[in-house]
């Protein structure tokens, strides 16, 4: 089975920048898919991680941080219903953080940022090396669901929206 990779960092506000669709077609030997501008890749060649390190390293103009999952995780955190209390909405996002490793301890669940009534991002759940959380959008500043994963599991991550992760699984479903 394949495996997904997730850029931490990139094409940020002009930091790190760089085209993921011309990467993925120098990577097609590897059946590589681009999944949007953030980094994400879906590497549908059945090929070990160090490869896929080793090349990425090579190929991209800067030292990334990435995060390399195997494709039958991800599908199995789609394939339940890992926000089961958590409606989506205009106000509400749904989002997954993939994480460098596995915290050595949990929090208590759920972080809410800032806390009561007027949270920003709710982490509310942790799923193997998946971090889940809501975030609500609330007047002119906001808070990054990543940036509270970040702090409060104490593991490096990077985060991508649910409407990511759910096109990722149609890419390995072949649709």
């Amino acid at each position: 089975m394949g495996l997904v990779v997730f850029l931490r960092g990139v094409n940020v506000g002009g930091h790190k920048a760089f085209q993921p669709s011309v990467l993925a077609r120098e990577m097609s030997d590897f059946d590589v898919v681009n999944v949007g501008a953030a980094g994400t890749f879906v590497i549908r060649k059945t090929i070990s991680q160090a490869v896929v390190r080793a090349e990425l390293l090579r190929r991209l103009p800067f030292t990334a941080e990435f995060m390399i999952c195997q494709s039958r995780d991800v599908i199995d955190l789609a394939s339940g219903e890992p926000f089961p209390n958590e409606p989506s909405d205009k106000d509400v996002s749904r989002f997954v953080s993939v994480l460098a490793k596995r915290p050595r301890t949990l929090p208590l669940l759920p972080i809410s940022q800032p806390a009561g009534e007027t949270w920003q991002v709710k982490v509310i759940g942790v799923t193997g090396r998946f971090a889940l959380s809501v975030q609500r959008r609330l007047g002119r500043t906001f808070v990054y669901p990543n940036e509270v994963v970040e702090k409060n599991l104490g593991v490096s991550a990077t985060t991508r929206n649910w409407n990511t992760i759910s096109a990722i699984c149609e890419i390995l479903k072949g649709r």
